[in-house]
């Protein structure tokens, strides 16, 4: 089962599109994190979603939000994507599908794909918001909705 809105944020550690690590107790209660899951780094869908991202960084920063794509891409694989479309974010390489799997991040197509799902967790580390599903159009817009949201109550 997946973790649900209420819940906190479970602890993880993943390599960046760089090599360094990235621990989410540099963030969890200090920040609002936005951790979006993405099935595949160069294709169609997932290049329209981390664009999305990318375009409308400056307003996830403006509420002190940090955004992390994660996806079972090679540290390699996410180097050649971030570097093709500027991306200002950290893309978290879960080879081994870990940390999905600690989301609950269920795969789609009978489980042919890894599924697309985007968490948004305030500054106290609580999940406000999960957000399924593999139309990669409404997960930048549903996570600044939910930090515009957190940050009201």
């Amino acid at each position: 089962m997946g973790l649900t809105p209420g819940t906190k944020i479970p602890e993880f550690m993943l390599p960046d599109q760089d090599g360094r690590n990235f621990s989410s107790l540099e963030v969890v209660g200090k920040k609002p994190l936005v951790v979006f899951f993405y099935p595949r780094d160069h294709t169609p869908g997932c290049t329209r979603e981390v664009c999305a991202f990318r375009d409308n960084y400056e307003a996830f920063q403006e509420m002190g939000a940090e955004v992390v794509g994660i996806s079972s891409d090679s540290q390699r694989s996410h180097g050649k994507f971030a570097a093709a479309y500027r991306l200002p974010f950290r893309l978290l390489s879960d080879e081994d599908q870990k940390v999905r799997k600690l989301f609950g991040v269920k795969g789609s197509f009978f489980n042919l794909l890894p599924g697309r799902e985007t968490f948004v967790a305030d500054s106290k580390g609580i999940i406000r918001l999960v957000f399924n599903s593999m139309d990669p159009a409404g997960h930048m817009k549903q996570a600044l909705k939910a930090l515009k949201e957190a940050q009201i109550s």
